[in-house]
């Protein structure tokens, strides 16, 4: 009996997977550093808890809409209004099973077989695959202009020099009559990066040449900027905003990602057929995680404005200390809580190269997960292969762990990398 070609062609999340091999050495007694997980270290709220247990004792346990309590939607949409300065209705805003249920059901929702969807490179591991999975084909711009069908099983690389921001001319370069949604995030996974207003605006001149195509805006990371600010195109090019989808969710910002609750807001018509999916499919996010969410919203903000100068604390230590690694290349993450340094001249070391497997010169397909497993293997320290953002000679590391487990990360890493360079 054969499985769907779809499910045929599924991965499982590499984010995931790592995480989880490093569970287990943990578990197995090995002293294991993770700097893979995409979550916050810190506990949920004590505020938000207390909601989650009242609602629970209330009898909150039962099935709500299935696109969301009213209430949550109300909230939602008054909390753009107060960051982004948007004005949505109630009924313009679907509840999901966090911003990646929402993701997905948006693309489920919009994109149809041979439809294509532009994805910037480097990107979220799981947009590709959501797209895939919709029936359509993810098409991959690169900062440097050059645009791709994507193939999980091709290497990928692109200048140092470009770049991680996709640009009008890039952009222009990889729409075209197929272009059902073009996909943007920021701050980004894995790269961190923030586009200024002006850059949006350059974007927007762009898509505006393109009445037919979506904008899905992932802005899970929005309150965790530590240069610049986060603008949604949707705030920056208002008569854009009828096609703009704008998702986020409370996992980063709360530190809530076990609570799986997410949104979107967006054109009346496309927000109701992602909650007519979500009634044929999940039906309602969890109602005690909802009023959960509520209580996020409404209440108080203490403990995320400490979250927020703790992580910038941390993007200068890791910066810093992946910088005086050779071969390694990095600057600060702009936003979100990643590194994601260029580590191509690793590869570029012959004994490096060799120790791992590779011919110097040689199109380094698998280097990134190659020396990924190798710092996992040697130094203990887990981290995301670059390959699956989209970008060979890259590794993507999470500073959403204590300051103290970074140092060390980064001292084991530092290690490794004297004992590949030894001939």
């Amino acid at each position: 009996m054969s499985l769907s070609s779809r499910a045929a062609e599924l991965r499982p999340s590499p984010t995931l997977a790592i995480e989880a091999k490093a569970k287990a050495m943990r578990a197995a007694g090995v002293d294991v550093v993770s700097l893979s997980a995409g979550e916050p270290d810190f506990d949920t709220p004590e505020h938000i808890k207390a909601a989650a247990a009242a609602a629970i004792k209330a009898g909150f346990t039962k099935y709500t809409p299935a696109s969301g309590i009213p209430e949550l939607k109300a909230a939602v949409a008054k909390h753009v209004k107060a960051s982004q300065g948007l004005e949505y209705e109630p009924k313009q805003v679907v509840i999901g099973c966090g911003a990646k249920h929402v993701i997905a059901n948006a693309i489920t929702a919009l994109v149809d077989v041979h439809d294509e969807v532009l994805i910037p490179a480097p990107f979220w591991v799981s947009y590709p695959a959501m797209v895939r999975l919709a029936g359509g084909t993810p098409r991959i711009v690169y900062a440097d202009g050059e645009t791709r069908i994507w193939n999980p099983d091709e290497a990928y690389l692109t200048p140092v020099a470009a770049g991680y921001k996709l640009n009008p001319a890039s952009l222009a370069k990889g729409l075209n009559a197929k272009t059902k949604m073009v996909i943007l995030n920021a701050p980004s996974n894995p790269t961190g990066i923030v586009y200024t207003p002006a850059e949006l605006e350059g974007l927007a001149a762009v898509l505006r040449e393109f009445p037919k195509t979506w904008i899905l805006s992932d802005e899970i990371y929005d309150c965790l900027v530590y240069a610049g600010e986060a603008k949604s195109i949707a705030a920056v090019a208002p008569d854009l905003k009828g096609r703009v989808l704008l998702v986020n969710g409370v996992s980063k910002t709360f530190a809530m990602t076990g609570w799986r609750i997410g949104w979107a807001l967006g054109s009346e018509h496309v927000i109701g057929a992602i909650g007519n999916l979500q009634s044929q499919t999940t039906s309602n996010p969890t109602s005690i995680a909802q009023k959960a969410a509520l209580a996020a919203l409404e209440g108080p903000k203490d403990s995320v404005a400490a979250m927020f100068a703790e992580f910038k604390k941390r993007r200068l230590l890791i910066a810093e200390g992946l910088s005086k690694i050779p071969g390694f290349r990095v600057a600060p993450a702009d936003g979100a809580f990643y590194a994601f340094p260029d580590v191509r001249g690793l590869f570029e070391n012959p004994s490096v190269a060799s120790k791992l497997g590779f011919k110097p010169g040689q199109p380094p397909k698998g280097f990134s997960s190659a020396l990924a497993s190798h710092f996992l293997e040697s130094a203990k320290v887990a981290m995301v292969p670059g390959g699956e953002f989209g970008l060979e000679c890259h590794l993507r590391l999470s500073f959403a762990t204590s300051a103290d487990n970074i140092t060390k990360a980064v001292s084991r890493m530092s290690e490794s990398v004297s004992g590949l360079m030894k001939a």
